[in-house]
C-alpha cells in the first residue's frame, strides 16, 4: 500500500488501537543485551551498536543473572543478544548457567565475528553445546548486504554460514541455524511490508544452496522499527511521520495475541528490566502495577518473574502489528 507524500495523516496513538490492555503472560524468555560492542555497525541496527561502543554487561550484573536463571524453571529460553553477543561480557558463563539448567539458548550473531581475532572458537564452542543460532543476513543478494552492513560482510557471511554447516548447522536435528531478513531502510515514500516469510524462505534456500551449497533451518522476516539508527536515516530524509502512518494504515489486530513482549523480560547490560528489546532501545521501562521500574536484583528479591501486568507499548509498536507482524521470531501470523 503507497502513500503519496501529499496525503496528510494524524497518528492514531498506539495504544488507542487497542481494544484492551496489552497484558503480559507468564514470562518463558528472558532476552539479554550483554552490550553494545560489535564489530559492525549497520545502517539498521536498532541497538546503535559498533565498534566504538564500550558498554557491556558487568561481572555483578552477571553474577545477578546467573542467579536468575538457576531460580526460575519457568524460563523456557535465554536469548543472547547485542552488540555482537558473543564479544561482550559474560556470554559463555550465561550459557553456562542456561545448559546446566535445561534451558534452550538462542544466540543472535553477526557471523562475521567468527574471523575476528579472539572469537575464532565460536562456531565449534556453539556446535558443542548445541546453542541455537539466528543469524542476521538481511538479504541473499551480495549488494544489498553490503550496503547495510558493510563492504566484504557478504563475503564473510557466506563463509560463515559453510563453516557452521561443516559443523552440523542446518543439518543436524540439535543443530538449529536460523537466518533473519530485514529490508532496507526506506529512502522514498514508496513504503512496502516485509514479504512473505513462507516464500522469502523458499527463495533464500534455492539460492543459497545453488550458489554456495548452503542449507538453514528457518528464515524469519523482521520489519524495520522506527528507532535507533532507522528512526535517524527515517528523520534525515523527512520520512519518519511518513513510515509510521504507513504502519498503522498497515495494523493487523490478528497480531497482537501473538506479540513477543508478552512473554518475555528483556534486561539491558545494566540489569535493568523491560518488555520487549524495542523498548529497552527507546529507554521505556517495564513497570509495576504502581508504577515502579524493575531491575534483575529487585526480581531476585521478590522471587518472582512476573510482577508486570501490562506491556508499555508506544507507536513504534506498530511495525510489529503490521501486516503479518513481526518479532524477533519473525512473521506472527500467516496472512493479514
Amino acid at each position: 500500500m503507497l502513500r503519496s507524500s501529499s496525503e496528510k495523516l494524524t497518528l492514531t496513538n498506539f495504544s488507542k488501537k487497542l481494544t484492551a490492555p496489552l497484558t503480559k503472560n507468564q514470562i518463558s524468555v528472558l532476552q539479554i543485551d550483554l552490550g553494545k560492542r560489535c564489530n559492525l555497525a549497520c545502517t539498521h541496527c536498532h541497538v546503535e551498536a559498533g565498534p566504538k561502543r564500550t558498554e557491556e554487561l558487568s561481572p555483578e550484573i552477571c553474577q545477578q543473572l546467573i542467579e536468575l536463571i538457576y531460580k526460575f524453571p519457568q524460563i523456557k529460553i535465554v536469548d543472547l543478544t547485542g552488540g555482537a553477543p558473543e564479544m561482550n561480557y559474560g556470554f559463555k558463563s550465561l550459557v553456562a548457567a542456561a545448559k546446566e539448567t535445561g534451558k534452550q539458548v538462542i544466540v543472535r550473531s553477526n557471523l562475521t565475528i567468527y574471523f575476528v581475532e579472539g572469537f575464532t572458537d565460536i562456531p565449534e564452542y556453539c556446535a558443542k553445546n548445541q546453542l541455537k543460532i539466528v543469524a542476521s543476513l538481511p538479504c541473499y543478494l551480495q549488494d544489498n548486504v553490503d550496503k547495510m552492513r558493510g563492504n566484504g560482510v557478504y563475503d564473510a557471511s557466506i563463509q560463515a554460514l559453510q563453516w557452521l554447516n561443516k559443523l552440523g548447522y542446518g543439518r543436524e536435528p540439535h543443530l538449529i541455524l536460523d537466518l533473519v531478513y530485514n529490508p532496507q531502510v526506506p529512502s522514498t515514500e514508496k513504503f512496502s511490508l516485509t514479504p512473505s516469510q513462507v516464500l522469502l524462505e523458499r527463495d533464500y534456500k534455492m539460492f543459497l544452496q545453488e550458489h554456495f551449497e548452503i542449507c538453514f533451518n528457518n528464515l524469519f522476516t523482521i520489519t524495520n522499527l522506527p528507532i535507533g539508527r532507522t528512526k535517524l536515516n527515517l528523520e534525515r530524509q523527512k520520512l519518519y511521520t511518513p513510515y509510521l502512518n504507513f504502519l498503522e494504515s498497515n495494523f493487523n489486530p490478528g497480531t497482537i495475541a501473538h506479540l513477543m513482549c508478552r512473554d518475555e523480560l528483556s534486561i539491558d547490560y545494566l540489569g535493568n528490566v523491560y518488555d520487549c528489546d524495542f523498548n529497552q532501545m527507546e529507554n521505556l521501562p517495564a513497570k509495576t502495577p504502581n508504577g515502579e521500574t524493575l531491575t534483575v536484583a529487585k526480581l531476585l528479591e521478590a522471587g518472582s518473574l512476573d510482577l508486570i501486568p501490562q506491556v508499555q507499548t508506544a507507536n513504534y509498536c506498530y511495525a510489529c502489528t503490521a501486516g503479518c507482524g513481526s518479532s524477533c521470531g519473525g512473521a506472527l501470523v500467516e496472512n493479514q
